[in-house]
């Protein structure tokens, strides 16, 4: 089986070309295999890249612990570029089927490769119940909880997937690695959640860590970057255009007051092609 190797902004995944493959059987456990970054090739999960009915291409995402995702802001964007680079479709403007919905892209072409890439994440799901949370709210902005004893005020989004963010002076490796996977398996939350910790840089300007689900704490996210961008503006924190650093990178995030849409701007990489025979 071929495969590519991708980053956006330091979130690697790989990736399996349904194009011009089978899907392939048991994809749960192909991913925990996969991403294994001592066994196997090493990564933040597996994403196919499928034909699509109602798009022109479809991404199904799987995390590293094997559990399917909605959808990933990073890993999309590196899907565009696999699309448009591999011959799949070659316009500036293409449209990829997600757990959440038809997603519309624009590319930015360099020597003939897509460079950054232009991702209309939608509307943010800000009611309680539905991102989901069992902390009340409509929306769900900076209110306490208590993990392990300590207190925190959480703001609640979601981006076609559940984001818990934490406005910190200093998100440190206890907060990120201690703290990080205790949010995520908490009752609050019955599907689980991602968790961001955020210092404010400035109104335009953040700092991001995630703790992401099912993956642990991944180099950048995307669906995670929207979902600050839209938690500083109901905080009174930021502006509804601000530039988000993340481990990997930089991303750049729009909150439009017209459509309601966010916008995320950033970079999508190829690294490597490779053949798995386990």
């Amino acid at each position: 089986m071929q495969f590519t190797k991708m980053h956006g902004a330091g979130n690697d995944y790989v990736y399996i070309d349904c194009f011009a493959q089978s899907v392939p059987e048991n994809a749960a456990q192909l991913a925990r295999d996969m991403s294994h970054r001592r066994f196997g090739i090493g990564g933040d999960g597996l994403i196919l890249i499928r034909p699509s009915e109602t798009a022109d291409a479809r991404m199904q995402m799987f995390n590293a612990d094997g559990s399917e995702a909605e959808m990933c802001g990073n890993g999309i964007r590196c899907v565009a570029k696999y699309v448009y680079d591999h011959g799949i479709c070659q316009r500036d403007h293409l449209s990829i089927e997600t757990g959440c919905g038809v997603l519309e892209i624009d590319l930015e072409i360099e020597n003939e490769k897509v460079s950054r890439v232009r991702v209309d994440m939608g509307e943010p799901i800000l009611n309680g119940p539905d991102v989901p949370t069992a902390i009340a709210g409509n929306p769900v902005v900076l209110e306490p909880i208590t993990i392990d004893g300590f207190e925190f005020e959480a703001t609640c989004v979601s981006m076609g997937n559940p984001h818990c963010i934490i406005f910190v002076d200093d998100a440190t490796d206890d907060l990120v690695l201690g703290i990080g996977p205790r949010i995520e398996t908490n009752d609050l939350f019955p599907a689980k959640v991602n968790v961001e910790f955020v210092e404010v840089v400035s109104t335009g300007e953040v700092n991001q860590r995630t703790w992401e689900r099912g993956s642990g704490e991944t180099w950048a996210c995307g669906t995670g970057a929207s979902a600050v961008c839209v938690a500083g503006v109901l905080a009174g924190k930021t502006d509804r255009t601000i530039l988000n650093h993340l481990l990997g990178g930089d991303l750049e995030l729009h909150w439009d007051e017209q459509t309601n849409h966010v916008f995320m701007t950033g970079p999508a990489t190829e690294v490597f092609t490779g053949m798995w025979e386990s």
